[in-house]
């Protein structure tokens, strides 16, 4: 079937397939009518360039859009996980806070216990050592470890010689004995262990008392 404007269409409404062959016929001599399909079919082509400008201006408005989402979300993402690193950062340096004020009164415990051995404290050096045990117990829950490094190499990032003893018995810079235990949370010393430090005498200006 011929192609038809709307308009055409309408004219020709309701005649046969030969009436309209003629009558067509009839109108591609007559310059008027070439003059007006021009029109109509420069009409119809600017009408499918305007569609198509308006599908690619939409499909590169999506596209945009789907970009801005997906940045957005980016950005939350960076967000969120800041915040919940900053929270965690500020959970560990009240908590470091709270063990730090804790370890005096460890330190208490274990003087207390060391001093008073005899049989009439017996009673006592129970209850206490109850007492030191849940502490210990709950310091270790909250992930601080005790550092008592006796028998083991000085490490100047977790020890601190106050003392030092010739010795050709131990390798040099073997910790002899700890004065005061240290405590690390969170993988940051909380206090360094106080230390007596070997030394062979060839090495006695190695290790010197902080």
């Amino acid at each position: 079937m011929p192609n038809f404007s709307a308009k055409r269409w309408e004219k020709y409404k309701g005649t046969t397939e030969l009436e309209r062959e003629l009558a067509m016929a009839g109108e591609r001599d007559n310059p008027e009518s070439k003059q007006r399909e021009a029109a109509e079919a420069d009409a119809m082509s600017a009408d499918n360039a305007r569609a198509d400008a308006d599908v690619t201006k939409l499909a590169t408005d999506l596209e945009d859009l789907r970009q801005t989402l997906l940045r957005r979300q980016a950005d939350f993402d960076n967000y969120r996980k800041r915040i919940e690193r900053e929270r965690s950062e500020d959970s560990k340096r009240t908590t470091a806070r709270l063990v730090e004020a804790l370890i005096p009164i460890v330190d208490g415990f274990e003087h207390a216990l060391a001093a008073h051995r005899e049989a009439e404290y017996e009673n006592y050096r129970k209850g206490f050592e109850l007492i030191y045990k849940q502490l210990m117990d709950n310091l270790a829950k909250l992930g601080v470890e005790r550092i008592d490094p006796a028998g083991q190499p000085f490490d100047p990032h977790q020890h601190q010689a106050v003392d030092r003893a010739e010795s050709t018995d131990k390798p040099d810079g073997t910790v002899l004995q700890v004065f005061q235990p240290g405590y690390v949370f969170g993988g940051r010393v909380l206090r360094p262990a106080m230390v007596r430090v070997a030394v062979h005498p060839t090495n006695a200006s190695k290790f010197s008392a902080n």
